[in-house]
């Protein structure tokens, strides 16, 4: 059995006397997309700090293609490759849109090769998101939604071997919320990342991945191919009462 790229066993957080995140295991392989889904509350952006070195689980294990990186800080993950986005974009907002970019893969990715040579020029990655028009407009001059993909690209710039995506489709339009999905597709076709992504619109993400697993009260309550989740019984009864219903996830 080859070895995952990124391990998370036994993942616990505790704030207080409040289990956030409770217990959970994740493996991601090379090339795999992989979503992340759960009511509100259910400790996706948690668990996904523990992935990236923000935070450091109260317990269980965490390695990056077998180093053990549990309790290291963010950017020792970066440096092994794991890069990722936040629910509000974090961007250099006095920076252009390149010079974001540029940032990228000049201190987080320097240590590293991408798997598309042209992805070494900050312009040809913001040329890859739509973005090449913008280059050279500061990023808080920007559309929300350019803001995620801009975002994005600076996590490309840090050549990554794992990009962890944290609700990029919020507050876009349904045709975005398309595109965008069909971008992150790309990303991993054409770099052969490992793709770890949380989202709220269900039915979109459950078409484009080919696995996810179920978070409900800290835990994971499902792990497995889009249509065989939607239908099992503990995921329709954490998503009771949620805008929307698992009949839909998978259609």
């Amino acid at each position: 059995m080859r070895e995952a790229l990124l391990s998370a066993q036994g993942v616990t957080v505790h704030f207080g006397g409040l289990v956030a995140v409770d217990g959970v295991d994740l493996e991601v392989h090379a090339g795999e997309m992989v979503g992340v889904i759960g009511p509100n509350g259910a400790g996706k952006t948690t668990f996904f700090h523990t992935l990236s070195g923000v935070l450091v689980p109260t317990a269980g294990r965490i390695a990056v293609a077998g180093d053990d990186l549990t309790g290291k800080s963010a950017h020792i993950y970066a440096a092994h490759g794991v890069a990722r986005t936040f629910q509000t974009p974090r961007v250099f907002k006095e920076m252009s849109a390149v010079d974001n970019v540029r940032f990228g893969l000049e201190f987080a990715g320097r240590t590293r090769q991408h798997a598309h040579d042209a992805f070494d020029d900050p312009f040809a990655i913001l040329d890859f998101l739509g973005l090449a028009a913008v280059a050279s407009v500061p990023a808080g001059g920007l559309t929300p939604s350019r803001q995620r993909l801009l975002e994005i690209g600076m996590a490309l710039g840090a050549r990554p071997r794992v990009l962890l995506l944290d609700e990029v489709a919020s507050g876009l339009t349904h045709a975005e919320v398309e595109k965008t999905a069909q971008l992150i597709r790309r990303v991993r076709d054409e770099l052969g990342l490992a793709v770890i992504w949380i989202e709220h619109a269900v039915r979109v993400l459950m078409s484009y991945v080919e696995r996810v697993a179920v978070l409900h009260q800290g835990a994971k309550i499902a792990d497995g191919d889009p249509r065989s989740v939607a239908r099992d019984p503990a995921v329709v009864e954490a998503y009771l009462g949620e805008e929307g219903d698992t009949q839909r996830m998978a259609a």
